[in-house]
């Protein structure tokens, strides 16, 4: 059995090798377009936003019409690691050990069998590993919609520790993502990192222990993902937990790609090159590269963000001395923007100044009650931008911004 998933999704894919009482592993190669957000740094020194597009793939073994075990497709160790710092495992293999695992048919379920048999974890936390992997991978499964997939009829995963009923998981799992779609636009991915973003207002609305714990775990490395492990969690549970933190903007969430410290070591290298930094949150690209050619010429550093829901936490992690927002844009407009941007302490007095193609009464109103500082019809002069950039550039709150 193969196909695409845009003929058949993964829920009925699952339910047939349950009804069939198939024994054998499934192949699921995903084909939608995963935005990865990462700051390269270009020829000319100057920040440009890119994506990616990896390729991810999943294994996942039955027995009889039930789930024995899923697996990553580059059989990535560290998943596996994630669930042993729950269990405050320190032991591990050795270089020869973990080498022989490359050999066997599925690596992280060899290794999770060598743990048991070197009495480094128990049955018991075998178990409740193996359940979590299972269950994380369903998750994302159940959240694709682009891909391929092949099963083939196979001998059993040996040996066999636990399985899993599909139609009671499936069911679970399926809620929980669309639960999980309900945090959006907030809370995006499992692979985004929490970073403390306003530490006074959470000091002030959480007991010291709550924030404590934040601080210890919202370090801008760690994973929503990787989080979830660490505390033994379904990712729904963790993301839930931090979403009102998330929502009040204390708590920020960004993409991985560089490193925080290269991030604030470029990002002041670069500001003592330039007058200012510069974003322009615009989904049309004509005019981000107009943006981009008038603002250069003058001596200032301009980055583009076409993608708006992407912008909060790429705003986040360049730190722009004044930023400029369209107002019309689909899935999140520009007021929406502006007014979680002000919710947090980083941006109570950075210069917004909304771009619109209306002239209207309304729209200008709207825009301060957001908190925008100006508005900028278009289409704009060179004159009128740099006008207003040079203007709300200078001011005393924007240069107390400048350094932290």
């Amino acid at each position: 059995m193969q196909g695409n998933l845009n003929e058949i999704d993964i829920c009925s894919i699952l339910q047939l090798i349950e009804l069939g009482q198939r024994t054998g592993q499934l192949w699921i190669e995903s084909h939608q377009t995963h935005q990865v957000n990462k700051i390269v740094v270009n020829n000319s020194s100057h920040y440009r936003f890119g994506t990616e597009n990896p390729v991810k793939s999943w294994f996942v073994f039955f027995i009889n019409g039930e789930i024995v075990y899923c697996q990553a497709g580059e059989s990535n160790l560290s998943r596996i690691d994630d669930y042993l710092r729950h269990y405050r495992v320190e032991q591990k293999l050795n270089r020869s050990q973990i080498a022989t695992l490359e050999s066997t048919n599925s690596p992280e379920y060899a290794y999770i069998w060598l743990l048991l048999e070197q009495n480094i974890i128990t049955p018991q936390a075998a178990k409740s590993i193996i359940h979590g992997l299972i269950h994380e991978t369903l998750f994302d499964l159940l959240s694709l919609h682009q891909g391929s997939f092949i099963f083939d009829l196979d001998t059993a995963l040996v040996p066999q520790l636990t399985s899993l009923q599909i139609g009671e998981l499936v069911t679970r799992t399926t809620k929980q993502v669309q639960e999980w779609k309900q945090l959006y636009p907030h809370i995006q991915s499992p692979e985004q990192l929490p970073i403390l973003a306003d530490i006074l207002r959470l000091t002030e609305a959480l007991p010291a222990a709550t924030v404590n714990k934040l601080q210890n775990w919202a370090d801008g490395k760690i994973s929503l993902r990787q989080l979830a492990r660490y505390l033994n969690r379904d990712i729904l549970t963790v993301a839930k937990a931090i979403y009102p933190y998330v929502q009040q903007g204390w708590l920020q969430l960004v993409y991985s790609g560089t490193s925080n410290s290269s991030i604030e070591q470029s990002t002041w290298e670069e500001k003592d090159k330039h007058k200012g930094r510069v974003v322009c949150i615009e989904d049309a690209i004509s005019i981000c590269k107009n943006v981009e050619s008038i603002l250069r010429t003058q001596g200032y550093e301009a980055i583009s963000i076409t993608k708006p829901l992407q912008a909060l936490s790429l705003v986040f992690q360049v730190k722009p001395n004044l930023i400029l927002c369209d107002i019309a844009m689909p899935e999140l407009d520009g007021y929406e923007i502006c007014a979680m941007l002000r919710h947090s302490t980083a941006f109570k007095l950075v210069p917004i100044i909304m771009l619109t193609g209306k002239e209207g009464f309304i729209d200008r109103v709207r825009a301060r009650m957001v908190g925008a500082t100006d508005y900028l019809t278009k289409p704009f002069t060179d004159k009128e931008l740099l006008m207003l950039v040079e203007k709300h550039m200078n001011t005393d709150s924007n240069l107390t911004y400048s350094r932290p």
